[in-house]
């Protein structure tokens, strides 16, 4: 399981309500069912996802993340996770919004566009960086709203969202030497958990 599964695993209480936002494959719901007795429900929008979840035993609905989550009451929900999804969205923050209506709480992951790496690749080819995170040339993208720990930080700032936590992973030999000291440069994965 990616590191990031693994830290909002130890960030969710047992017995929780969770819904997941662009569940994928259903793994995180699955993880966090067997081992902390969580009910949880996933929206994916890939059909092939979905049947992937359908095949583990995960509670899933089809539903694109832009169109909001207005099928779901305030409070419905202890946590609710979105995973390497936000830079996909049209309007991320209106879907945080969403998230913390819906949820006393929310979790989030996202790549740092930031990095390290990408910055060197940028400044020495010119071209936009591609990657095993971010396995993409520019054309063909899901991802359209490149952010980076700071931005993301403004943005909770700006938008009264209180950080509860905060951790910086990095499958690097490098990236994990320093991602503590200069998370920003060096970090390659944010994972946030915030509140109103």
């Amino acid at each position: 399981m990616r590191i990031d599964l693994d830290v909002i695993q130890e960030w969710i209480a047992p017995h929780s309500r969770v819904l997941d936002l662009g569940c994928g494959d259903g793994a995180l719901l699955d993880q966090l069912g067997r081992n902390k007795n969580v009910k949880g429900y996933g929206l994916e929008i890939d059909p092939e996802q979905i049947e992937r979840c359908v095949a583990r035993g995960v509670n899933v609905v089809e539903q694109n993340l832009n169109t909001g989550l207005g099928n779901f009451a305030d409070g419905s929900f202890d946590a609710v996770v979105m995973t390497q999804a936000l830079q996909t969205l049209s309007q991320p923050h209106l879907v945080v919004e969403e998230m913390l209506r819906v949820g006393r709480d929310c979790i989030i992951t996202f790549p740092n566009f930031g990095q390290w790496r990408a910055r060197w690749h940028l400044a020495f080819s010119g071209r936009m960086p591609v990657s095993d995170l971010l396995p993409y040339e520019w054309y063909d993208t899901p991802n359209i709203h490149f952010c980076t720990f700071t931005d993301f930080e403004v943005l909770c700032r700006e938008n009264g969202w209180a950080i509860l936590h905060r951790q910086v992973v990095s499958e690097s030999m490098v990236g994990r030497a320093f991602k503590d000291f200069l998370p920003n440069l060096f970090g390659e994965t944010a994972i946030y958990h915030l509140t109103r």
